[in-house]
């Protein structure tokens, strides 16, 4: 590694300081020096492989030497040369002329003569050029559909320019910048928008959009076609959305990008959601759902099946409590099976399928195989339909226990939306075991949160003096600090409802209720609501009454 360093150096590409940068980060990752400085964007990918080739005494592969067919198709199988960084560029009866991307290790090239039976003759890969030839040679089985003539797709010439520039120090050190300032402020999504004249980079947190600082407008299409490659899409192709994956270590962990690029009028749309397994906490409590909410729901879990419906709006954290309760359930002694459209992230012990409806793999077709295969516990990401909503009922009839989510506004809203997808309320009543319905609201920044008087009138609206009895109510205020990013917010929280039902719920149901009148017979059944849940967080300091109003959209 040393004689690399002295040849980057030769060649003015590094400089002490930022060499003492990248070595301080490769001993905190345990990554390789040379990965960490083109991750830093220190190095060019194109100038890191030249200077890999000249160490190594090796030939600098170009494009020109790329094969316009597989080579030994039948012996080298694409997952594994995309794994390994390789590509075979030609062969003759003794010898295998191989691409790498990382001339360094020494188990690719021994692994590829065996398989091959031949001696392997290393070049050295720009590794952007390299994915490009295998994407080429080895397309996704998956093909878009919905061919839209227009806009026109990129010329070959104009996406190996952007390719080029994709590559260069200045977009690698941008696309960095903007991803690890989004991991270390607990981003959940990053937002990359090209305007005629900007290109504008917004990062969601605690549930609001900030803008951030823009990036040069003319690096806008290098900078969407970086994003591209690191998730391994298409960047030739602008005319149809696009979905990818990365994995990145930030700051000496791994962190998943879940990538969706969408065409827009000046340009490609790109947002990353940031899947940060270490700033997710799958704990009821650390979630901020009320004590008898969880107790209602561990009680609902302990049963040996039926049916556990996580409800409310994009965004209001039911994956997560879902995620929570099944490693709650997770045991040696239980199978269990998730469907989901994506996978967020991945649980140890538990089978994740992932949905797929270019191939057919829908939500139902999944559910009718996975039925076969013996389990205990079946989680769908979403009911979305009345064809697995009817598969999801008769898995529970035939003894399962099955979680899902559904899209309503309320605990008592999701009877009426189970009717309208065509399901019965007589195969409905038995299997329920409950209904959570919940909402995401900004906790209050601890460091500079302000207390205040609550207004007479809100007061005397919502009773809030026989919420604490012996003492003055009092509300709490945003105020904002360095710790906070002058937000007053970090973090956030569940408020929650929980309808179990019970007989007169239950014969409401059978008799057709309405929701208003399911709910108010849950509330009699002591059932709290969301927004008498959103009071009691507020009027603790966790949150503010203003957070409730936007986040349950009640009047004020």
């Amino acid at each position: 590694m040393e004689a690399l360093v002295a040849e980057l150096s030769r060649r003015a590409l590094v400089d002490g300081r930022a060499l003492e940068r990248a070595r301080g980060v490769a001993a905190e990752t345990g990554r390789r020096l040379d990965t960490v400085m083109v991750q830093l964007g220190i190095v060019g990918e194109r100038a890191m492989a030249e200077a890999l080739a000249t160490v190594s005494g090796l030939t600098l592969a170009t494009a020109a030497d790329y094969p316009a067919l597989p080579v030994l198709a039948d012996r080298l199988r694409p997952g594994f040369l995309r794994h390994a960084r390789a590509l075979p560029l030609r062969c003759d009866d003794d010898a295998l002329v191989l691409a790498v991307a990382d001339p360094l290790d020494p188990f690719t090239p021994a692994a590829i003569a065996a398989a091959a039976g031949r001696t392997v003759i290393c070049m050295v890969a720009v590794p952007v050029e390299l994915e490009a030839a295998l994407a080429t040679l080895f397309p996704a089985e998956e093909a878009s559909a919905g061919d839209d003539p227009s806009p026109e797709p990129i010329a070959a010439e104009e996406a190996e320019r952007l390719r080029d520039m994709a590559s260069e120090a200045p977009v690698i050190r941008i696309v960095n910048q903007i991803i690890t300032r989004a991991v270390e402020a607990h981003a959940s999504d990053i937002h990359i928008e090209p305007f005629e004249d900007r290109l504008r980079v917004r990062y969601r947190f605690d549930g609001m959009l900030h803008e951030a600082e823009m990036p040069p407008a003319r690096l806008s299409a290098a900078i969407v076609s970086r994003i591209k490659i690191m998730a391994r899409l298409d960047i030739a192709e602008r005319r149809l959305p696009q979905d990818g994956r990365i994995r990145l270590a930030i700051r000496g962990h791994d962190v998943d990008f879940r990538v969706a690029t969408v065409p827009s009028l000046w340009g490609e749309t790109v947002v990353l959601r940031v899947l940060d397994r270490s700033a997710v906490a799958f704990d009821y409590a650390r979630l901020g759902l009320a004590a008898p909410v969880v107790a209602r729901l561990t009680a609902a879990l302990e049963q040996p099946n039926g049916v556990l419906l996580v409800t409310g709006p994009t965004g209001s954290g039911k994956t997560t409590t879902l995620y929570t309760a099944l490693l709650a359930l997770n045991a040696m002694t239980r199978k269990i099976i998730t469907v989901e459209d994506p996978i967020e992230f991945h649980l140890a012990g538990i089978n994740q399928i992932q949905v797929r409806p270019q191939i057919g793999l829908n939500f139902a077709s999944l559910l009718r195989s996975i039925l076969r295969l013996d389990p205990d516990i079946i989680m769908i990401g979403e009911i979305r339909d009345t064809e697995t909503g009817q598969i999801a009922v008769q898995a529970a009839l035939t003894g399962h226990f099955v979680l899902s989510t559904l899209h309503t506004n309320g605990a008592a809203a999701t009877i009426t939306r189970l009717r309208d997808m065509g399901i019965e309320d007589y195969l409905l009543t038995p299997l329920l075991r409950g209904v959570p319905a919940q909402r995401l609201v900004r906790r209050l920044c601890t460091s500079c949160r302000r207390d205040s008087a609550v207004p007479a009138e809100i007061e005397a609206r919502y009773g809030l003096a026989a919420r604490t009895p012996g003492r003055t109510p009092r509300l709490w205020q945003a105020v904002g600090c360095p710790q906070c990013n002058a937000t007053g917010y970090r973090g956030r929280l569940a408020i929650a409802e929980f309808l179990v039902p019970d007989a007169e719920t239950t014969r409401l149901i059978l008799a057709r209720a309405d929701q208003g009148e399911i709910e108010a017979a849950a509330v009699s059944a002591g059932m709290r609501t969301m927004f008498d849940a959103g009071l009691d967080a507020a009027m603790a300091g966790e949150t503010t009454i203003e957070e409730v109003y936007r986040s349950i959209r009640a009047e004020p």
